[in-house]
């Protein structure tokens, strides 16, 4: 690698660099650093011009124009669809005479699941990326950078950066290789096993629940399933992150990566979530609905999701940020990470006194937490 002459800049969408070049750095194994998903958001509308997610992703390329290495970033003009919340920050800076905005995000839109950020060949070459991050938040005065929800395995990179370090939890459920749901069910504790068993039956009571996936989606099921995430989206965001392009994009790209399902009552749809298959990990993204009905949603967010797992053999999922009330359903408590890189050395001071202390907090969550998983005690 050292031999070579190696290129770093700018371009300016995901959509300008090669699939299988982009993919080969890790949209492989992780859908949502994948080409495919990252160019249906700019071809969609869902990023670009008037969303406050400008792509500019920064490769490295060798001699040879080869892409070697890249980082999926954003220059951001807000903190809307990050998952990880620096409001409190950009207010500091601001009420001392500085400017937080823009800044570079590192991330996933609208994607609170964990994954590469480095996007690299050679794992030699992350320094290089962390630098060249760096080097534009002081060319175009950015504030900081920020990478969220970064894969435990390329953690050690942002610390070896002096990268500063953020913590905070979300519930994953984790496959102990269950043959199936029961024998996942047989290692609750006995009132925790009767509770889930009830509200599987209340949920599927007098519904239909399927599950499609590749080219059993057709187009009129995101019609079905676009006014369900923008009801959703209506309550939680106000706007929805997404364009209706998008999932008819994301379907022609990846729909082999993404299971929708459907809750029929009668012959009519009431309920559906989305989720998207990684190499060993099942995350679900987006529900909705146009009735209530009671444990409707954790049958369809996370009951099947779990059945889906273990049909497919994968290790976990992650079934989106917080939400406390996936405890009691066996999804366990699990540290997520975020990196920030703050250009002015005082403000930088604050925040790394900040998160010293809120590290501890979470840890201390977590500890909690873990006394309180439904499983039986040994």
């Amino acid at each position: 690698m050292s031999n070579r002459e190696l290129t770093v800049r700018m371009v300016p969408s995901v959509g300008h660099l090669s699939a299988d070049q982009w993919n080969a750095l890790g949209g492989d194994r992780n859908p949502f650093v994948s080409h495919e998903f990252l160019t249906a958001l700019e071809d969609s509308g869902s990023v670009g011009e008037g969303t406050g997610w400008e792509p500019a992703p920064v490769i490295i390329t060798d001699d040879a124009g080869d892409l070697l290495g890249a980082l999926p970033s954003y220059a951001k003009g807000h903190s809307q669809g990050e998952y990880v919340f620096d409001h409190s920050w950009a207010d500091a800076l601001e009420r001392a005479g500085g400017r937080y905005y823009p800044k570079l995000q590192i991330a996933a839109p609208f994607t609170p699941a964990t994954g590469p950020r480095l996007l690299m060949k050679d794992a030699s070459l992350a320094p290089q990326l962390l630098r060249a991050a760096e080097a534009v938040c002081l060319q175009s005065q950015l504030s900081s950078a920020h990478a969220t929800f970064i894969e435990p395995e390329q953690l050690q990179y942002f610390e070896d950066a002096d990268w500063l370090l953020r913590s905070d939890l979300q519930f994953h459920w984790k496959n102990r290789e269950y043959p199936s749901f029961d024998e996942f069910l047989e290692q609750l504790a006995s009132r925790k096993r009767r509770a889930l068993r009830k509200e599987r039956k209340g949920a599927q009571e007098g519904l239909k629940i399927v599950n499609l996936t590749g080219d059993d989606i057709k187009p009129h099921h995101w019609d079905i399933f676009w006014i369900f995430y923008q009801d959703t989206g209506a309550r939680k965001w106000g706007t929805p992150y997404l364009t209706r392009e998008a999932f008819d994009l994301l379907s022609e790209r990846m729909s082999d990566r993404m299971v929708l399902g459907l809750a029929y009552q009668d012959d009519t749809p009431i309920a559906g979530a989305l989720h998207f298959i990684g190499q060993d990990t099942l995350y679900g993204r987006y529900w909705g609905c146009t009735q209530e009905k009671r444990f409707l949603h954790f049958e369809m967010c996370y009951y099947q999701a779990i059945d889906i797992a273990i049909e497919r053999g994968l290790k976990r999922v992650e079934a989106g940020a917080q939400g406390g009330h996936k405890l009691s359903r066996g999804y366990e408590p699990v540290q997520t990470w975020s990196a920030h890189w703050i250009a002015d050395p005082g403000f930088r001071a604050a925040v790394a006194d900040f998160l010293e202390r809120e590290r501890r907090g979470v840890a201390t969550d977590q500890m909690f937490l873990d006394q309180r998983t439904p499983f039986k005690r040994t």
